[in-house]
């Protein structure tokens, strides 16, 4: 899934950009989900009293809120940008907001101060209202996207890749570098997508529900020595083959 996100302060066009970008590549013929990251203390997924809310007051999470249109599946506490991903199957993502997320992003700007202080090297371009008066920005086209979209919509399909697992610093770097280095790495030239240890040379896979779940280097092995010294005490067991366990749910 390639990811790309759009972040910049309140009212600089991000939403109007991502929309832009959504129904851009919904046209080409893609999947697209998109994660809108909210910072406003009065926002709530769910209204306190409310029926969903009281199934998760006690103890139920996540829960699945269906209506008549629509529906929200509901977490307790808000997850995370990896967790995230676990429940997302589309061809591209749209991230809004997440300024620190280890992915390539368009900065949306008013002015040349809110640039200098929001740049960071994942921003492949820079739009909003400065693009009336810049062009370039260290070397990053300043694009004007109400008049010169498919210059950005080019631009994010040349440089988006399918996005790093987001790990967390502390439990992956098996590849010498954090998601967020490698993410400049490879925007700059000096890595390549699949240089990511994590799901690129896994020695251990597991799926729930046929969805994959990453698993941090650290986790991996510990799994994997566990289980090879257990089948080593089998009669007849060759461990150094394949293994492949798999494990019902409780109702089937």
């Amino acid at each position: 899934m390639k990811a790309i996100g759009v972040f910049g302060y309140h009212h600089t066009g991000k939403t109007t950009l991502a929309t832009m970008l959504i129904s851009a590549l919904k046209e080409r013929g893609y999947e697209v989900a998109a994660i809108k990251d909210i910072h406003n203390e009065n926002y709530h997924s769910d209204k306190e009293g409310s029926n969903s809310w009281r199934l998760a007051e006690a103890g139920a999470n996540p829960v699945f809120a269906k209506g008549l249109y629509d529906a929200a599946l509901i977490f307790h506490p808000a997850p995370e940008l990896p967790d995230m991903l676990h429940f997302l199957n589309a061809d591209w993502l749209v991230i809004e907001g997440f300024q620190e997320a280890a992915l390539p992003k368009i900065l949306c700007a008013e002015n040349l101060g809110q640039i200098e202080e929001l740049f960071d090297p994942t921003v492949i371009g820079i739009s909003g209202e400065i693009s009336q008066t810049l062009q370039n920005y260290q070397d990053i086209p300043v694009i004007d996207y109400k008049t010169d979209f498919n210059r950005i919509l080019n631009l994010v399909l040349e440089k988006a890749f399918d996005i790093l697992p987001q790990s967390d610093p502390e439990c992956c770097s098996a590849c010498g570098k954090t998601c967020y280095q490698m993410t400049i790495d490879i925007l700059q030239g000096k890595a390549k997508r699949e240089d990511c240890v994590l799901d690129s040379k896994n020695s251990i896979s597991i799926s729930i529900g046929g969805k994959p779940l990453t698993i941090v280097p650290f986790v991996q092995n510990l799994f994997r020595d566990t289980i090879i010294a257990m089948i080593s005490n089998l009669k007849g067991v060759n461990p150094s083959q394949d293994i492949e366990i798999r494990i019902k749910g409780k109702d089937d």
